[in-house]
């Protein structure tokens, strides 16, 4: 169900002719919704032939079997899941992923895999390049897995995410081009002003072995000259790209990234990388996190080294080297004894200054800690939570209750809050709860109550410690939200949901199930979709924000 009505206004418009052609049946088909949409063998592949004719095309698309290990050549149609570059084998209707294929360039690729309906292959060699090519600023551009898109001009970025999200909904969420209004709910993406440094938080990880590309083998060097610190190589867990700069992270970060880089290998220190396999050695990873003093508004770093033990006398050299850089007003260390790689530790200690930083988002001031979670990109979050604040529609007279679903540390409800009745957030994790807490004592907000609970897991008691809300905020990660929240919902039938999304295919799947109802649950849909409003939070990664407004029809 759709609304003709349109909402807020914003500040950027793209032309809305489109660039790329539609290629509606692959939108739907590489969203990681359920296995099922990877296995539609023949029928998938005739409904892309029915797509192609629907849209004038003359093109025959005889089947079409592609063996691994075969080379073809191929088009980029447009992005898809993750970035991928979504190809058709020249001649065929044949659907073809490819990581680093961009928009009108043709190239050769080699056959990897092959599932069912669709093939991803590795590209050789570009016969002719993409037609919004522009020179990547990072050196690391063509190797690094975080700004896949950085060859591609922001312009088109743009256009791609939105001709992504566009299409997601109107295919997984079946809202079809016949329905009147469309265009006034989709709305055009919301660009980022600024598209570099624009990272509060980076994580490099430290390794015994350089990885290198093939066409840089010759430079590996053995002993501590090849430990690596930096970022780990697309697809691997165990392999990491040595990284001197990042472009993405602010200025201050990339002093203190220069100046571990310029120390951390010399033998004396006796500093070893740990080892994923071996399960050896002491660093694990360099966290730095960017925040700003609240009275100056001068920028603020905390560095965490993650550790695989308490070894303080080992981390000194190092403390004392980038605790003289200015910015940097907080040195921790987290330690991880497991043999997992992750950057949380069982213990945290403080090796120089304070234990949290600040930050300022829509006028309330916020505690960071090592490991509490924070939008990454404060500048867009401003303009993202305007947008979610713009949607909730307020009035003001504090009347209203807020149902802020997975509201993390409570960045959302609490800038709600002061012209809200009040707000109830539910988090599974127990320290975001924590930090929303003394988040809200912090700024002095006495109407909201935060809870901590699984909302994949809900009763049929879900709901009774609370009064009904007349706006739910649900703010998912990437899997979308369970079945058991989406039939609380409809049951609940909150007059407004504003949805926020980190992944426009399982946004566009619950739209479906809000609004088109569920047959196979015989659970009926009650909501009209008002808006669609793409952001982009991470400019030159293939990563996609969306507020959608909904209203109970």
């Amino acid at each position: 169900m759709l609304a003709t009505t349109p909402v807020h206004g914003l500040r950027y418009v793209v032309p809305t002719r489109s660039w790329l052609q539609r290629f509606r049946c692959c939108s739907s088909s590489l969203a990681p919704l359920s296995p099922s949409e990877f296995s539609g063998g023949n029928k998938t592949q005739k409904k892309l032939n029915d797509e192609n004719n629907i849209n004038g095309s003359n093109e025959k698309t005889a089947p079409y079997y592609p063996k691994r290990g075969q080379t073809v050549e191929l088009v980029c149609e447009s992005l898809g899941f993750k970035g991928k570059g979504i190809c058709k084998v020249d001649g065929t209707g044949f659907v073809v992923m490819c990581d680093r294929a961009l928009p009108g360039e043709r190239f050769l690729g080699r056959i990897t895999r092959r599932k069912g309906s669709y093939a991803e292959v590795t590209k050789i060699k570009t016969i002719s390049p993409h037609k919004d090519l522009v020179e990547a600023p990072c050196e690391y551009a063509s190797y690094c897995g975080g700004c896949k898109t950085q060859n591609l001009s922001y312009e088109a970025q743009l256009k791609a995410k939105e001709e992504q999200v566009h299409e997601l909904i109107r295919h997984v969420g079946r809202f079809s081009d016949n329905n009147p209004g469309l265009e006034i709910v989709l709305k055009p993406i919301v660009a980022c002003d600024i598209q570099f440094n624009y990272r509060n938080k980076m994580e490099f990880s430290f390794g015994p072995q350089r990885w290198l590309p093939i066409e840089r083998l010759h430079e590996k060097e053995d002993g501590p000259k090849n430990f690596a610190l930096g970022l780990h190589a697309p697809g691997f867990f165990d392999k990491v790209l040595n990284v001197d700069k990042c472009l993405l992270q602010s200025e201050p970060g990339n002093l203190v990234l220069a100046a571990v880089q310029d120390c951390w290998r010399d033998p004396e220190l006796s500093l070893s990388p740990y080892n994923c396999h071996s399960h050896v050695g002491f660093l694990k990873h360099l966290m730095l996190r960017t925040g700003r003093n609240v009275e100056t508004g001068s920028l603020e770093l905390m560095v965490n080294f993650v550790t695989s033990s308490y070894k303080p006398e080992l981390l000194k050299p190092l403390v004392d080297r980038i605790s003289s850089i200015p910015q940097v007003v907080s040195i921790m260390n987290n330690v991880n004894s497991s043999v997992g790689n992750t950057s949380v530790g069982e213990k945290e200690y403080t090796l120089y200054g304070k234990d949290t930083i600040t930050e300022v988002l829509r006028g309330l001031t916020f505690q960071i800690s090592a490991n509490s979670f924070f939008q990454t990109n404060t500048h867009q979050a401003e303009v993202l939570y305007k947008l979610i604040e713009e949607s909730a529609g307020l009035k003001g007279d504090g009347s209203e209750v807020v149902l802020d679903l997975f509201c993390g540390t409570g960045t959302i409800g609490l800038t709600l809050a002061r012209r809200a009745k009040h707000i109830y957030g539910y988090e599974v994790v127990p320290q975001a709860i924590t930090d929303a807490h003394k988040n809200a004592q912090i700024n002095g907000i006495e109407n909201a109550t935060f809870i901590q609970g699984d909302l994949n897991k809900i009763g049929e008691d879900f709901g009774n410690n609370f009064p009904k809300p007349d706006i739910v905020i649900s703010d998912p990660n990437r899997p979308g939200m369970h079945m058991k929240l989406i039939k609380f919902l409809l049951k609940l039938k909150s007059p407004r949901i504003i949805y926020v999304s980190c992944n426009p295919a399982t946004c566009a799947r619950d739209l479906d199930y809000l609004c088109h109802g569920v047959e196979e649950k015989n659970l009926k849909g009650c909501y009209k979709l008002m808006s669609v409003q793409p952001v982009d939070m991470f400019p030159h990664t293939p990563h996609i924000e969306c507020v959608c407004l909904l209203e109970l029809a």
